[in-house]
């Protein structure tokens, strides 16, 4: 064989063994911190029996991570000299939580396995294990990402959708980020759990035509018309602590809390998207499974790009 076809060949493996390098897999850390998956676990279940509103916190952080920059553990960044913390931007701000969760999983895992497993990974495993601690689906997390050196606040205030984001606003964010509307409106059935502050459902429970008067009298009750924008109600009044699909039976009886979910189902090209789920809660458990490992493959940092970091909230 030539010089020149020996160099081609050695070009040929190289590419191919960076584009294995660049694929997540469910057995990533099997050799190198095969305890790993089982010490996430055991911290994200003991954050969610002592509060469970936690699960709805982790799986929203998760989603807040990946939509910015890709799933890349920017979300947990704090400020520093030339990092503009994702925390403070308009989605984040007084309302984004569980870090102190995530830092605990991370913290845990160091102590056996230091340098090995990245937070973006923890993000991952922390979103999928809060879902079926509170009964919702889960599904086979892949691993291999690794952690970003950079934040931006500028892309999260651009990038994810806010409480009075209209139909196409959602379906337009989604699709930037490589999700259709069928995975728009399945995704955010994740508000069958959490809950919102005042502020952000206030205008919907005053001055909305397309709510049910009852469900607007009874959180009028946590919400005054001034004063009271940190007072929380669930956003699934029925079950806002198990994962079912009563959220989208909600919709439908137009006691949804935040403009964002009652436009899913106004007359909208989304109806019929929403019936399909309320009707079916096994049809929303599947493709929510299958929608969150999608979300997870959002511009994953792998191989040598990135970095591990050793606490989550800061470059190492």
């Amino acid at each position: 064989m030539s010089p020149m076809s020996l160099l081609l060949l050695l070009m040929v493996l190289i590419n191919s063994l960076a584009s294995c390098n660049a694929q997540l897999s469910p057995t990533f850390y099997s050799q190198t911190c095969s305890n790993a998956t089982t010490t996430i676990r055991t911290i994200i279940r003991r954050a969610i029996s002592a509060e469970r509103r936690m699960a709805a916190s982790l799986i929203r952080l998760h989603f807040h991570d990946c939509f910015v920059q890709g799933c890349d553990a920017s979300v947990l960044l704090d400020d520093a000299p030339g990092i503009d913390s994702e925390k403070n931007s308009q989605a984040n701000a007084n309302s984004a939580r569980g870090f102190n969760v995530i830092e605990d999983a991370k913290r845990s895992v160091e102590s056996f396995c230091p340098g090995i497993v990245s937070c973006a990974d923890i993000l991952a495993q922390a979103a999928m294990d809060s879902s079926a601690m509170v009964g919702g689906p889960s599904w086979t997390v892949k691993y291999g990402r690794r952690d970003s050196t950079t934040a931006s606040r500028t892309l999260a205030n651009t990038n994810l959708p806010g409480a009075f984001s209209t139909l196409p606003t959602l379906i337009s964010s989604f699709a930037a980020q490589g999700l259709n509307q069928r995975e728009m409106v399945v995704l955010s059935g994740a508000h069958t759990l959490g809950q919102a502050r005042c502020l952000l459902f206030r205008a919907r429970i005053y001055n909305a035509t397309n709510i049910d008067a009852g469900f607007a009298s009874t959180r009028r009750r946590q919400c005054p018309v001034t004063g009271g924008n940190a007072n929380l109600a669930p956003l699934d009044l029925v079950t806002p602590n198990s994962f079912d699909n009563n959220y989208f039976k909600n919709l439908i009886q137009l006691k949804g809390l935040l403009p964002s979910d009652q436009v899913l189902f106004n007359g909208g090209s989304a109806d019929s998207v929403v019936t399909a789920f309320s009707n079916s809660p096994s049809t929303f458990a599947s493709e929510f499974a299958a929608a969150m490992i999608k979300m997870g493959d959002i511009s994953p940092l792998t191989g040598q790009n990135g970095i591990i970091r050793r606490v989550c909230n800061a470059i190492n």
